[in-house]
């Protein structure tokens, strides 16, 4: 037993190292030229930036759904939505509407839904508004909200938002407002799982 203990740690030490070195900055992830501010206080923030046209995203909203009932304890997610082109901006308004009536998480996946897998196209506030009822929220409700201050502002900052993460294409991740990754950077749904994790823990103990 004595003899067979260093060949064991060898191999748990070789296989943690060997963990760490799979995840390569410029490969798996990039470090951003400027790091932005955070809203999860104590906690890494994990932002993800999405389109809910993008068929990319909504192919890993059940990854990172996962991923949220199992994440590390000192992690939290905060969705925003890329307001990259004008076409997407009518996506951007409804998420901040939803948020701002209390009913995102409910309406979230299935606004997803309804776009890929029922083929609805909601290019305008109104077909939104005819769509969320069955969700309690009155049309006219939702209408108000929409075109209110406050998500005015949040879609002004999302814009900015998306300059400073040096994003230009969807879905992508970032890490405690330093670290960008993405589906294409890390290889696949899961890996991209795994990069999450190994970012989260390498901010955890760089804020240290």
């Amino acid at each position: 037993m004595r003899m067979l203990l260093p060949a064991v740690l060898t191999f748990f030490l070789t296989a943690a190292v060997g963990h760490a070195a799979e995840y390569a900055a410029g490969v798996h992830y990039e470090t951003l030229g400027k790091p932005q501010p955070v809203q999860t206080g104590d906690n890494i923030e994990v932002r993800e930036m999405f389109w809910y046209g993008c068929p990319h995203c909504y192919r890993l909203e059940p990854y990172i759904h996962k991923w949220r009932e199992t994440k590390p304890d000192n992690a939290e997610y905060v969705p925003m939505p890329a307001i990259l082109s004008d076409g997407w901006a009518v996506h951007g308004q409804a998420f901040y509407t939803f948020e701002t009536l209390g009913i995102l998480e409910q309406v979230h996946t299935p606004f997803f839904d309804a776009i890929h897998k029922d083929r609805i196209r909601f290019r305008t506030a109104k077909e939104i508004a005819d769509w969320v009822p069955q969700f309690g929220i009155d049309s006219g409700a939702f209408m108000d909200t929409f075109d209110s201050f406050a998500v005015d502002s949040k879609m002004r900052q999302s814009r900015v938002m998306a300059e400073r993460y040096e994003i230009d294409s969807v879905p992508n991740i970032i890490v405690d407002g330093k670290y960008r990754t993405s589906v294409t950077m890390a290889g696949s749904n899961d890996a991209l799982i795994d990069v999450i994790n190994f970012l989260v823990d390498k901010s955890a103990q760089e804020r240290q």
